[in-house]
């Protein structure tokens, strides 16, 4: 059977494209049809070679990863990964930049034979080009030229008044995260007053990168949590790299590094069901895009003790695979986009109102008794 997925590499190493080309066809899906030793070549060899996803280096001569995506979602949109060997800060800050101009994932490149996470991370790294490259992308307009015309109206909502107080609003996200946290946190006012806690699984080294981007887009403070602070209103935290993160009944973080849950850590489910365990349904729980099932059990535990909770919806998601897993268990009551979930929690929390659309398209169907 011929390999049915086409790959243009794009890296200044000579080592790292060929190794990366010798990773990729070791899988007998994937052929390598071209290999780029900078940005403008990716840029050709997009628009020639017409590839069903890019391996992009960001630290590249000519044209750096960032530029090279920029250009190619604008002429000839295609899935990018980019992927890096260095934590530098610059590098990490044009990461996150390229997932702004439309690069859907970023990875560590995988590590060298003999390292022992050598297997894992080429297998990790295989599994995530193959999934991928399925994504389906659009073209990005220029900032220069956007308009109101092109931009996405934000459907009104209609809303009903509730007598709970949220106390708490808790977010997991995988694959494709970052710009989606982005669009939710921006879209914040400043007198937000709810803490908010975060899981997102990122690549090692990258966590701080995106904190500082983050803080960019919005006002209001965030911090990777600390064992023992006390959650603030207004404040947002994210789980340290390689520690589970949750809540004590005190009301302050409690970080630990314990066993994965459902192969991951930091971990969703180990968030959402340590902060139900404190504040039962007076919560908000949410569940973006992303592979796998984490979180999906514990949004329906949130769910059957009165929290308010909401998944990314398919059309918006990288990977509709955490938010289609707790959409199965009815773990769901509304499925929104990410613009929709920025309005969404600005009234319920600034007006203690709860979203009451039984007319409206986002409202998951109840499953029939």
């Amino acid at each position: 059977m011929k390999p049915s997925i086409r790959v243009l590499i794009a890296d200044d190493s000579q080592v790292c494209r060929y190794y990366l080309r010798h990773i990729l066809e070791t899988d007998g899906d994937i052929l390598v049809v071209g290999i780029a030793v900078n940005g403008e070549e990716a840029v050709r060899f997009a628009e020639r070679l017409k590839p069903d996803l890019i391996v992009m280096d960001i630290n590249m001569p000519k044209m750096n990863g960032y530029d090279a995506t920029r250009r190619i979602m604008e002429t000839n949109p295609v899935p990018i990964i980019i992927i890096s060997a260095s934590y530098d800060s610059t590098d990490v800050k044009m990461t996150f930049h390229a997932m702004e101009a439309g690069a859907i994932a970023f990875l560590n490149k995988p590590s060298g034979e003999g390292d022992p996470d050598h297997d894992e991370s080429v297998k990790d790294f295989i599994n995530t080009v193959k999934l991928m490259s399925e994504v389906k992308v659009v073209k990005r307009w220029p900032k220069t030229i956007i308009s109101e015309a092109v931009r996405r109206p934000i459907p009104e909502f209609r809303y009903k008044r509730i007598p709970k107080k949220i106390r708490l609003v808790a977010i997991g996200a995988s694959t494709g995260g970052p710009p989606v946290l982005q669009t939710i946190l921006s879209g914040l006012q400043g007198e937000f007053p709810i803490p908010v806690l975060i899981v997102q699984h990122i690549a090692k080294g990258f966590l701080k990168g995106m904190v500082e981007w983050l803080q960019h887009t919005t006002i209001l403070p965030i911090h990777i949590a600390t064992d023992g602070e006390h959650i603030l209103p207004g404040h947002i935290y994210f789980a340290p790299e390689d520690f589970h993160m949750g809540v004590d009944s005190a009301g302050r973080v409690a970080i630990t590094r314990t066993e994965l849950e459902n192969r991951v850590c930091p971990s969703v489910s180990y968030l959402f069901h340590s902060a139900v365990n404190v504040f039962g349904g007076d919560m908000v729980g949410i569940l973006l895009t992303g592979m796998g099932r984490d979180g999906a059990e514990e949004l329906r535990l949130m769910k059957d003790r009165g929290g308010i909770t909401i998944v990314q919806d398919k059309e918006s998601s990288v990977v509709y695979g955490m938010p289609w897993e707790a959409v199965k268990l009815n773990a769901a009551t509304y499925e929104l986009s990410p613009e929709m979930i920025a309005q969404a929690l600005e009234n319920l929390v600034d007006r203690n109102y709860i979203i009451a659309n039984s007319t409206i398209e986002n409202e998951i169907p109840k499953k029939p008794s």
